[in-house]
């Protein structure tokens, strides 16, 4: 896998035999139509369009089908979160992470560096990294990689079949009538709103539940314990929103707050955090359990 000075990964792209192009600008202009002619030239400048073989191509070379080329993203300006990722476990099969607010998990949108994936990859020099399951970039806490490609998707499927344990913690409002209720395990249908960014509850067989549980109380304010049984977008999140708890500090729910990604406060985390998760490890058989060692102060 190629990988910059940076320890940022390459993407690959095919040129396809049915297609003909004047030369590799303009086939990467029509393949990748929202990045602009001005950016793949200077990427090509750059040197971050290349051969198999690693050796920079002109923008001018000519466009050879059947091949496979790699390119590199490239950020002119790219925020920066100021707050550092720790390595937890680590070991031939998987490495667990902890992540703190902010940090996106892998490379989208504004960012490519500034991610759990590219900053792992850089510190422990090992490429084949993966995500086996994501959480928000404005939750901090546990996420967990596979080491080997090899080996991915039987970690992968742990949590397509629901054989993982997973268990945040949250701060949101306190709520005396909630407190009678609690604990109690909340189901619903959620689906993507007309925003992509937000989820909605909507009639039907409900297809989340969580599990919330009051842990201590500082009125106005009370942590909750909770323990999704699915995983679906947002689903803590819309939850609490639902049974009229927010969690503080959110910006989605209940209303959508447009990010200032170049002037984030970083003073307001999303108080919501991945504190514990356990599986039975499908490799070796044995049982796997880690702890965020972040805490959520009331």
């Amino acid at each position: 896998m190629k990988v910059n000075s940076e320890g940022v990964s390459a993407s690959r792209v095919y040129l396809p035999a049915d297609q003909t192009h004047l030369n590799l600008l303009a086939f990467f202009i029509a393949q990748f139509p929202h990045i602009t002619e001005v950016e793949w030239i200077d990427r090509f400048n750059e040197g971050l369009v290349l051969d198999q073989e690693g050796h920079a191509l002109r923008a001018s070379d000519a466009y050879m089908p059947n091949m496979h080329l790699l390119y590199f993203r490239r950020l002119a300006r790219e925020p920066e979160i100021p707050f550092e990722e720790h390595i937890i476990y680590q070991d031939e099969h998987i490495l667990v992470a902890d992540k703190p607010h902010f940090l996106p998990v892998t490379p989208s949108g504004l960012y490519l560096h500034q991610t759990l994936l590219n900053r792992l990859k850089k510190k422990t020099g090992i490429q084949t990294l993966s995500p086996i399951h994501r959480i928000d970039r404005d939750t901090a806490g546990l996420v967990i990689f596979s080491v080997n490609p090899s080996e991915r998707a039987q970690y992968q499927n742990l949590f397509r079949d629901r054989a993982v344990t997973k268990v945040y913690e949250a701060i949101a409002r306190y709520s005396e009538e909630l407190e009678k209720q609690l604990p109690m395990t909340y189901q619903s249908r959620i689906q993507e709103s007309e925003h992509f960014l937000q989820m909605k509850e909507v009639e039907g067989a409900p297809n989340s539940d969580t599990l919330i549980e009051l842990m201590e109380t500082k009125k106005p304010w009370a942590k909750y314990r909770l323990t999704p049984g699915s995983g679906k977008k947002h689903q803590l999140r819309c939850h609490l929103n639902a049974i009229s708890i927010p969690i503080k500090h959110d910006q989605i729910y209940p209303i959508l707050t447009p990010y200032q990604e170049y002037d984030l406060d970083f003073s307001k985390p999303l108080q919501l955090l991945a504190k514990e998760i356990a599986f039975i490890d499908p490799i070796d058989g044995s049982k796997r359990v880690f702890s965020s060692p972040q805490n959520l102060v009331l």
